[in-house]
């Protein structure tokens, strides 16, 4: 088995990035959006009954298409994506354990 760590990814992902630099970051969003969004169908298109199960390989896919857009996106920003993973399980954890894991709104 092969691992590979965030910013490893985020390096490899990096290298692949064709876009005008000057519209970086709209693209990447826009790309974002549009994978996510193909996330999304698959997903609604199961749970209006069109398949019976959903493709784990398809899927795998699909969510990897997500990964390199976030991580190039990070990239752009100057962001390590292994920090923002570090800090987003670091900020649900805090909500967990103030007891409002669930809800709604960033500042909870």
């Amino acid at each position: 088995d092969y691992y590979m760590y965030f910013n490893d990814y985020q390096c490899r992902a990096k290298e692949t990035a064709v876009y005008p630099s000057e519209k970086a970051l709209e693209y990447l969003a826009l790309g974002l959006a549009s994978e996510a969004g193909e996330v999304a169908s698959i997903v609604s298109k199961w749970v209006r009954g069109d398949k019976g199960e959903i493709d784990a390989e398809n899927m795998k896919k699909e969510l990897g298409d997500v990964l390199w857009f976030i991580s190039v996106m990070a990239s752009e920003l100057k962001l390590d994506l292994s920090d923002v993973a570090l800090y987003n399980t670091l900020k649900l954890a805090d909500r967990a354990e103030r007891g409002v894991i669930k809800g709604d709104g960033d500042n909870r």
